[in-house]
């Protein structure tokens, strides 16, 4: 008897890459697992698996929490090998660069279980961000490299994996983008946050490298305060980002910023909503550069790099970094004349859930 094909999850962005895959092997009928490991865990969790992704819940919960990345990678691990030799999986799919995914993946190189690795092959080429750490090892030690665009298959070559290792199959959060963009409509963000199609930016902020910086986070405020004074933004405040700011003692002047509207974290199809409506996009988040560059919106990225360079080569995307003078030169040029425009990278077509199950549909034959 063939074993279950084990999902894993383990942060809020992992669940839209998982959940197109879900449903393509449920419609095939094929045996799978859900786990999520409680690696990132808030009360909108349980909305974005039952509401917005029609997901059900998942079968194996491991309700790691949070602690410092040695303790829940290893904590993932502990765990995670108990599921695998009870279950013994014919195949394990790990998605996005999160320390779940490094970890599940490393049990799997040593229980000798083939592992797939979704969105495999980005690289910022900055080791002071974590999650560059979990994409190289991943990526070392992972069957299967599913790649969303060409710089993944060139990074990894680069790097000597062998190429029947690597297939691109495009890019999955884009399926979760395109189901549910109709839905998405249905939403009431606008009217609650009071705010009018086209006439707003949104901003996402909570990397550390913005945030738990003072001074990069006051250059960005600064930023802000001028962008403000030309058009509404909207912020749903990460937890992260609002610590900070308070411990900086910067939440008023946050506060204060001309027309911004903030508020919690969103629901998934609260959010595609905003986005889909807005002007502007400003954030640090490495989904949103992808999601705005297949809504053909502009989106300043606020880092030094990217890992996803096919959004600025060939999408809606520009990357500013933190500095006050290149942010608000960059947002009003998209205020003045529409900003960059760009197109859909090849294989963002709603389709990369089915390219995926036709590859796990083959492997575990």
């Amino acid at each position: 008897m063939i074993g279950p094909v084990i999902l894993v999850v383990g942060a809020r962005p992992n669940f839209m890459k998982i959940a197109p895959i879900y449903a393509e092997l449920e419609k095939r009928k094929i045996n799978q697992i859900l786990l999520h490991t409680g690696q990132h865990y808030d009360d909108n969790m349980s909305k974005i698996f039952f509401d917005d992704l029609g997901m059900p819940q998942p079968d194996i919960y491991l309700g790691i929490g949070s602690g410092s990345h040695a303790y829940q990678t290893a904590k993932v691990m502990v765990e995670f090998e108990k599921v695998c030799q009870e279950h013994k999986p014919s195949m394990v799919v790990v998605v996005g660069d999160v320390n779940s995914t490094v970890a599940c993946s490393m049990v799997c190189a040593k229980e000798r279980i083939p592992c797939a690795h979704v969105e495999a092959g980005l690289r910022s080429f900055d080791r002071d961000m974590p999650e560059e750490i979990n994409r190289l090892v991943t990526d070392a030690i992972a069957d299967y490299l599913l790649t969303p665009s060409p710089d993944g298959d060139y990074n990894l070559r680069n790097e000597g994996v062998s190429e029947n290792r690597i297939v691109r199959v495009g890019n999955v959060m884009i399926d979760s983008l395109f189901n549910n963009i109709d839905k998405s409509k249905t939403s009431l963000i606008h009217q609650d946050l009071n705010v009018t199609i086209g006439e707003y930016g949104v901003l996402t902020l909570h990397r550390p490298s913005n945030v738990d910086d003072k001074t990069a986070f006051i250059q960005i405020i600064s930023a802000l305060e001028k962008i403000g004074e030309r058009i509404t933004i909207v912020f749903p405040l990460h937890p992260r980002t609002k610590n900070r700011a308070e411990e900086f003692g910067l939440t008023e002047r946050l506060e204060q910023i001309p027309n911004i509207v903030i508020t919690g974290p969103a629901g998934y199809l609260d959010f595609i909503s905003l986005m889909a409506g807005a002007k502007l996009i400003l954030t640090d988040s490495g989904g949103l550069q992808e999601e705005s560059t297949a809504l053909g919106i502009p989106c300043l990225t606020l880092r030094e790099n990217t890992e996803r360079p096919v959004t600025v080569t060939e999408g809606t995307n520009t990357i500013v970094g933190n500095n006050t003078e290149v942010i608000i030169n960059a947002a009003m040029d998209v205020l003045d004349t529409g900003g960059k425009s760009g197109r859909i990278p090849e294989l963002w077509d709603g389709k990369t859930a089915l390219r995926i199950a036709d590859l796990i549909e083959r492997i575990i034959e």
